[in-house]
């Protein structure tokens, strides 16, 4: 009985050898963008206009010669609001750079959060539009740019940007862009006046342009945070592509519907075209080659008689996954934070952390007090299993003596143990329970510290700035490891010299892994462990007091 509860320990620290080799890749470079960087500069995130589905015969995927524009050197307009800081290139109007004022970078790396990257940064990343059909401008048509940067005044609700095309065959186009105050939603449409002989059938495309490869390098359990094209409707629900399905062309997503959206998903962030439920759209996903890959959706236009003028357009959101506000932006928008396998624990788990956060208004104390109420829901189960331990305690003194009497008939002291256990009801699994429930827990908490925008760099006190980054001065697992010997201590010694010993290596072992992993993981296993040993030594000295009066325990 002794070795399955060694097993137990040893499948628990095995997880752990997991989680702890993952936060270590986490902090090594992609080797992806090593190799892209080996192999030269940056591929260009021009593309290919994609051509609808819908009605073949209305759109024409060939660019003229005259439109097409190299990105280098193409002049661009900064547009800042509080929350964002775009810059949009003259070719397409493309949003070629996006900075997040709210959201730090990460690492030795100064200044604002870059999502949409021009590859200067970290990424080949682009948001793109442009209109289908003869003479209309695409992603790769110079528009006339503002003389000056816009931004967002004071006591202004928005800021509108206006991108003129070039006139062709008497239509006009012009590109708008709305920035609003407080949001990271940004409206993008087309104004065509057809100003020429005939009529004008057109399509829209909206897509995401983006390098494969990862954000940030977390893993755990070999599962890599998802980075991706992703897609959502309401036949459908949330499916992600993987980028490597788009290049063997087995990629698997709905490709008609009325409603839903495309987005780029990425470690915290997200990128995502938003069309009015009820208007009939094609979705797609290509590979562009050297690495590039286009995400997006097709929207028809009615037709535009001679003299007449029509307007197309969507939204675009390209900011944080804060869970709280991405529902009510669009049904399933916030199916994007990804929680990896155990999103059954970890959704839950993040909504009463979210709760608790409220109450204290830190993400720190809300850990504690998430941990306290984990303790207490599981107490009856907790209590069983320390009252069973201190039995065995209690029973040391005769274990030993079965073990010089019958050390070297195994079968008969297992045979003898089994009978002590049953006349004094003890399980002997019983210590490993509460190890058992805590590890879904453990591994749940840790994706929501990996998967939450909401604990990036979310402090809790003193040293520890960044809950979901290691604890710099190593403090609170050192703190831990101690809490975990006390615990080591109050348990029975196994009878058997080797567990014994490998019971006593536990700690060292586990102190080490927990160097590396989430403040805020070791901060929910201090305070476990606190917990734990106040809860063990109160049942452990009951016991013995009961068992040194002679009454049953």
């Amino acid at each position: 009985m002794d070795q399955r509860r060694l097993i137990l320990f040893l499948v628990f620290s095995f997880a752990l050898v997991m989680l702890w080799d993952g936060w270590i890749k986490h902090n090594q470079p992609p080797a992806a963008a090593q190799q892209q960087a080996a192999a030269g500069a940056p591929a260009t995130a021009d593309g290919a206009v994609p051509t609808p589905t819908l009605n073949a015969a209305a759109g024409q995927p060939v660019v003229p010669a005259e439109q097409a524009a190299a990105a280098a050197g193409v002049p661009r307009v900064v547009v800042e609001t509080d929350l964002l800081r775009a810059e949009v290139s003259a070719q397409g109007g493309d949003i070629v750079r996006l900075e997040l004022k709210q959201h730090k970078a990460s690492g030795e790396a100064a200044g604002n959060f870059v999502l949409f990257d021009d590859g200067t940064t970290r990424h080949q990343y682009a948001a793109q539009s442009g209109l289908i059909g003869e003479g209309l401008p695409t992603h790769k048509t110079v528009f006339a740019l503002p003389a000056s940067e816009m931004r967002l005044k004071d006591g202004e609700d928005a800021v509108e940007l206006r991108l003129q095309a070039p006139e062709q065959n008497g239509v006009q186009v012009t590109k708008v862009m709305r920035f609003a105050r407080g949001s990271y939603l940004v409206d993008i449409a087309y104004e065509i006046r057809n100003g020429g002989a005939q009529a004008l059938a057109p399509h829209a495309y909206f897509q995401l342009t983006r390098d494969g490869n990862p954000a940030e390098q977390v893993e755990a359990f070999g599962v890599t945070t998802f980075t991706g094209p992703a897609f959502y409707t309401d036949a459908n629900k949330f499916q992600k592509v993987q980028f490597a399905d788009i290049t063997d062309g087995d990629a698997k997503f709905p490709k008609t519907a009325n409603d839903g959206w495309v987005a780029m998903v990425q470690h915290y962030f997200v990128g995502a075209w938003l069309p009015e439920q009820g208007v009939q759209r094609e979705y797609f996903a290509r590979a562009l080659g050297n690495n590039l890959f286009s995400a997006g959706v097709i929207l028809p236009v009615a037709a535009i008689e001679p003299g007449a003028a029509a307007t197309v357009g969507t939204r675009l959101y390209a900011g944080p996954q804060e869970q709280d506000k991405l529902e009510g932006i669009a049904p399933g928008l916030d199916l994007v934070v990804d929680y990896g396998w155990l999103t059954v624990i970890a959704a839950p788990l993040f909504w009463v952390l979210s709760w608790f956060h409220n109450l204290t208004g830190n993400w720190g104390w809300a850990i504690i007090l998430v941990t306290v109420a984990l303790k207490a829901i599981f107490f009856p189960l907790s209590a069983a299993s320390y009252k069973s331990m201190a039995k065995m305690r209690v029973l040391g003194p005769r274990l030993q003596r079965m073990k010089e009497l019958y050390g070297n008939d195994k079968a008969r002291m297992q045979q003898e143990m089994m009978t002590l256990y049953r006349t004094e009801k003890i399980n002997p699994l019983g210590g490993c329970l509460p190890i058992l429930v805590q590890i879904p827990v453990f591994i749940a908490l840790y994706w929501v510290l990996l998967g939450s925008v909401e604990m990036r760099h979310a402090p809790w006190l003193g040293w520890i700035q960044d809950l979901s980054a290691k604890d710099p001065y190593f403090i609170l697992p050192i703190i831990m490891g101690a809490s975990m010997l006390i615990q080591m201590k109050l348990n029975p010694t196994p009878p058997d010299p080797i567990q014994a010993k490998v019971m006593m290596a536990m700690p060292i072992v586990f102190t080490f892994m927990f160097l590396w992993f989430p403040s805020g993981l070791v901060l929910y296993w201090v305070v476990n462990n606190i917990l734990s040993i106040a809860q063990q030594w109160q049942i452990t000295r009951m016991i013995e007091s009961a068992k040194s009066a002679g009454k049953p325990a």
